[in-house]
């Protein structure tokens, strides 16, 4: 939609992903399979098509979404000797790099919105360009919708998410949550047993947000795109987390800028977000968005602001405005294609 708007021809793969897209993880035996069986037929599907399209009419770009699952690297680097420049955006590598490594250097340039790890690319020998996520105006704005809840999370459940829910409800504030395995049993007996003994063989204890729960009634279904944008609305607060599902052997969180701290901001949101020292290179703590550090500081400040009208809406709308004016597609791409020498 955004290429679109900015005035491209856009040409898109048809092509059923439903099966690969499942099957990703080439570690994992099992899925391993499936590649080995599937990969080969999107790949030379993926280049008849491309062909066929550049024959009608040259392709300047090619730009994809792909794992190392989905496309063999050949391919990748024989679309980019037609003459036409390859690009891959991925936003995995925080913690699943090695399900992207293997194609990255087939590609002209790849996107790169973590930036800790463009080193990693480059020891691969691929040639990444810091590009921060984003969300689209047109998709992500404000509705004129009465306001319901103090404070709601949309998102899965994982990690340390349900800890700083229920203290938040511990603490009097109405905070609900939608999304997949809220109801799920608690806790997650084969997944907890594999934390508990990754953080025992760092030296840890068992931390308080293992064994979290939030009670079935403040627990939501998954919603549809539409009204996941209309819940920043609806809420008073919208909180946003910066930790990865995946608990790294040395025991510290891995934390990455969320394609959410931009679709949240751009939709009105008063949002309320896990520090990250990245993030504030996109939004200014306490006048554009407010940051937590822990479970004490997030129920402080929760309660300030909702106790504080005007503060929370000044900050609400700044938030907006800095997303509307710097955080679009529009000027991301603008960015990137300044940078490759593409216009």
């Amino acid at each position: 939609m955004s290429l679109r708007d900015l005035g491209h021809d856009v040409v898109m793969f048809e092509f059923d992903y439903s099966g690969i897209s499942t099957n990703l993880d080439i570690t994992c035996p099992a899925q391993a399979e499936y590649i080995r069986q599937h990969k080969p037929v999107l790949s030379e599907e993926l280049l008849r098509q491309v062909r066929l399209a550049h024959a009608a009419k040259p392709i300047n770009l090619f730009f994809s979404y792909f794992y190392s699952a989905h496309v063999d690297a050949a391919v990748i680097r024989e679309i980019g000797c037609m003459g036409i420049t390859t690009i891959n955006w991925y936003c995995n590598a925080s913690y699943q790099f090695h399900l992207v490594q293997d194609i990255a250097p087939a590609y002209h340039y790849c996107l790169v919105p973590e930036k800790f790890r463009l080193g990693d690319y480059r020891g691969v020998g691929a040639n990444p360009i810091y590009c921060q996520e984003a969300a689209n105006p047109s998709v992500y704005k404000p509705y004129d919708l009465p306001i319901e809840y103090e404070a709601t999370f949309v998102g899965q459940r994982y990690g340390d998410r349900p800890y700083y829910i229920s203290k938040l409800i511990a603490a009097g504030i109405d905070a609900l949550v939608w999304g997949p395995h809220w109801h799920d049993p608690v806790p997650e007996v084969p997944l907890w047993r594999k934390v508990v003994r990754r953080l025992k063989q760092v030296g840890g204890g068992t931390p308080d947000w293992v064994s979290a729960r939030v009670p079935g009634e403040r627990c939501g279904p998954p919603l549809s795109d539409d009204e996941y944008v209309k819940m920043y609305s609806r809420s008073k607060i919208s909180l946003g987390f910066s930790n990865v599902a995946y608990i790294p052997r040395h025991g510290e969180p891995i934390k990455q800028v969320r394609l959410r701290d931009f679709e949240a901001t751009m939709s009105g949101a008063f949002y309320m977000v896990q520090h990250f020292d990245e993030l504030t290179d996109f939004f200014e703590p306490d006048r554009e968005i407010v940051c937590f550090s822990d479970a004490a500081e997030l129920v402080d400040k929760a309660r300030f602001y909702l106790a504080h009208d005007a503060e929370r809406e000044r900050i609400r709308m700044a938030g907006m405005e800095r997303a509307r004016s710097e955080h679009t597609w529009h000027k991301r791409f603008e960015m990137v294609f300044r940078e490759i020498g593409l216009t």
